[in-house]
């Protein structure tokens, strides 16, 4: 496990960085319905919820690297039949959240405001791999934010 994560994690720039994507992974990867911080700190003995919690949302490290380099590691033993593209909604209270928009949500069996994520997965009978993934921005989101109108959050032009 400790050379998976450092060949993983190899891309992440700091020491302190790459402990804390250490202690990430063993959370996702340990028994327990729930993998969101919280309850994965807790059952990790090294588990710091603040540090977790810094580390996935404002530590500033290259997903897409760490994504590639699990992509690397795992395809071949994971043998893929077929490459599977899935999407997945967040259902969200307001508009504030970049690339929300009121859109047919199967979750909820009704419209909603949420943002969409595309995927793409390597995939066999015993396993699959996330090889990729982004952000849907909808049309209405992007013509808002091209023309300069919309909230100030509209400032992240990679999702144009």
């Amino acid at each position: 496990m400790t050379a998976f994560v450092a060949e993983v994690f190899a891309s992440v720039p700091r020491r302190d960085q790459r402990a804390k994507g250490d202690c990430y992974l063993r959370g996702l990867m340990l028994d327990g319905r729930r993998k969101s911080i919280q309850p994965m700190a807790e059952r990790l003995p090294d588990g710091d919820m603040q540090a977790l919690q810094q580390f996935v949302n404002q530590s500033p490290w290259d997903h897409a690297a760490v994504l590639r380099a699990v992509a690397v590691k795992t395809v071949p033993a994971v043998g893929p039949e077929v490459w599977v593209i899935d999407d997945v909604s967040f259902p969200k209270d307001g508009k504030m959240s970049v690339g929300v928009a009121r859109q047919w949500c199967g979750a909820l069996g009704k419209q909603s405001n949420r943002q969409v994520a595309v995927s793409l997965h390597a995939a066999s009978d015993t396993a699959s791999v996330p090889i990729s993934r982004c952000r849907h921005a909808p049309s209405s989101t992007v013509r808002l934010c091209v023309a300069g109108r919309g909230r100030a959050g509209c400032s992240k032009p990679r999702i144009i």
